[in-house]
């Protein structure tokens, strides 16, 4: 059973660091690209930043590009995503994504979904 978990969201002040952490059971990951989305209130569901398990290319939006970096931990199945520089327009929930085949940043592309993890950043 394809399980993804997230941790570590909270609140934190405006330039502030936090760091998000996923684990990840239950799928094989020869293949598979691992990413994260966030949601904020009355908006949909977007692309932050993704990675490929296997080789470790990395992908961001533009929107985080020099501020946030998706890494991940082979031996632990774990992904992780470390926030720098958090603005108010970070808040959001923050889900945990895996699909088969690489990495994409279309929301409807990944096939498994965390249950989301709350960040908030006060101005």
């Amino acid at each position: 059973q394809v399980q993804l978990v997230e941790s570590g969201g909270g609140l934190v002040q405006a330039g502030g660091s936090l760091r998000l952490s996923c684990a990840a059971s239950g799928i094989t990951f020869s293949n598979n690209g691992l990413g994260w989305f966030r949601q904020a209130p009355g908006k949909e569901r977007e692309f932050v930043a993704a990675i490929s398990w296997n080789v470790g290319t990395t992908y961001y939006a533009d929107s985080v590009k020099g501020r946030f970096t998706i890494s991940r931990d082979k031996a632990k199945n774990m992904v992780y995503l470390q926030m720098n520089s958090l603005k108010s327009e970070d808040t959001a929930v923050y889900y945990c994504a895996a699909r088969y085949g690489g990495i994409h940043s279309y929301v409807s592309s990944y096939d498994y979904w965390g249950q989301g993890t709350q960040v908030t950043v006060s101005s």
